[in-house]
């Protein structure tokens, strides 16, 4: 019987490309069914989202939803160009800024091509280059996370460069002087992948202006949050947006998200207000988690990134698992390896450090 079983796998193992049989695949946090997990692993919104956004998303299924919704997202686009100070027609909306990453990748980088990313960082870049049959070149960051050199090196096969900002998991950022200065040495196009960007002080929508090669991501999902809705855009300058709305899905951002959207990013006042909840929360776990020992980058997004010098931190994230509290362990092979906590809300941010403080 296991025999057959295995001839079974092998035979449909063959179906699939060589590129999609050999990959690992992107693995997302833990989600847990229910509510009893203090859950800090996913970088979402401690708080609920704007009460217009759920207004908004009522009185769009209240409209009816037998008719296919706008597959440009153009109220959405409307919006956003007069909050950010950008055309319209230099938005793409997406099902989320993945989908966004999805279709920039598809767009660009083809087989035997390269595709830059900076190490560590977010790891499904890895795999939309493996998903296209092309090479993934990981640079690494300086101890610091700064750039290394070799990150604006040329090269005839690269095709696309991404660069979140900040980063994760360390929460850092690239000053955009610099990621100018980096876009003029690539001969290939740049996205700054700006999922985090709400949470900081700086961001990089004007450079896009100042170099066609360079586009900004961005998402609804954590600033905003609305991670259950599914929604994120690219910045880019017309010409670009032109060619990856060939490659976009049809209708790849529903009705009720395109509502939601337009209704979040129109408040501005929501937005400063959840931003200094969590700047000031963010500190405040900073602080003390600095005092039990841990190194703790200085974060400019919704999480921190934790390492110890003297203690393993892998049993902290089973023992902190053990006890209902979810946060993100990462290990990145000739690295090291982290935890990634989210900022929660205070009784949430509290809760984790109770734990922690308990095991050290």
């Amino acid at each position: 019987m296991n025999q057959l079983l295995t001839d079974k796998d092998d035979v449909v193992a063959g179906f699939f490309r060589p590129e999609i049989r050999s990959m690992q695949g992107y693995v997302p946090g833990e989600q847990p069914q229910g509510s009893t997990f203090v859950k800090l692993n996913t970088n979402e919104n401690p708080y609920p989202p704007a009460p217009e956004v759920i207004t908004a998303i009522a009185q769009a299924a209240g409209m009816g939803l037998q008719k296919y919704p706008d597959p440009l997202g153009t109220a959405f686009r409307n919006r956003a160009a007069a909050v950010l100070g950008v055309p319209p027609d230099w938005i793409l909306c997406g099902n989320g800024s993945d989908d966004i990453l999805t279709i920039v990748t598809r767009a660009l980088v083809g087989p035997a091509d390269r595709l830059r990313l900076p190490y560590p960082s977010y790891i499904l870049y890895r795999t939309l280059a493996q998903l296209q049959g092309a090479q993934s070149e990981e640079v690494r960051f300086r101890e610091d996370f700064s750039l290394a050199g070799e990150f604006s090196q040329s090269d005839p096969r690269l095709k696309l460069v991404f660069l979140p900002n900040p980063n994760s998991p360390s929460g850092t950022v690239i000053e955009p002087d610099e990621i100018l200065q980096l876009a003029d040495r690539l001969t290939c196009p740049l996205l700054v992948d700006e999922a985090y960007a709400d949470f900081a002080e700086c961001n990089c929508i004007d450079l896009v202006r100042r170099n066609p090669q360079i586009m900004v991501s961005r998402t609804l999902s954590k600033s905003y949050a609305l991670a259950g809705l599914r929604f994120g855009f690219l910045i880019a300058q017309p010409e670009m947006i032109q060619f990856f709305r060939k490659v976009k899905d049809s209708y790849n951002c529903d009705a009720l998200s395109i509502a939601g959207a337009t209704a979040a990013i129109s408040q501005q006042d929501w937005l400063r207000e959840n931003r200094r909840k969590i700047s000031f929360t963010r500190a405040r776990m900073t602080e003390r988690l600095r005092k039990l020992g841990f190194s703790v980058e200085t974060s400019h997004a919704n999480f921190v990134w934790c390492t110890h010098g003297s203690r393993p931190v892998q049993p902290m994230y089973e023992q902190l698992k053990a006890q209902r509290v979810l946060v993100r362990y990462m290990n990145y092979p000739g690295w090291g390896d982290g935890l990634r906590i989210s900022v929660g809300d205070d009784e949430q941010s509290d809760s984790c450090l109770a734990v922690l403080e308990s095991i050290l």
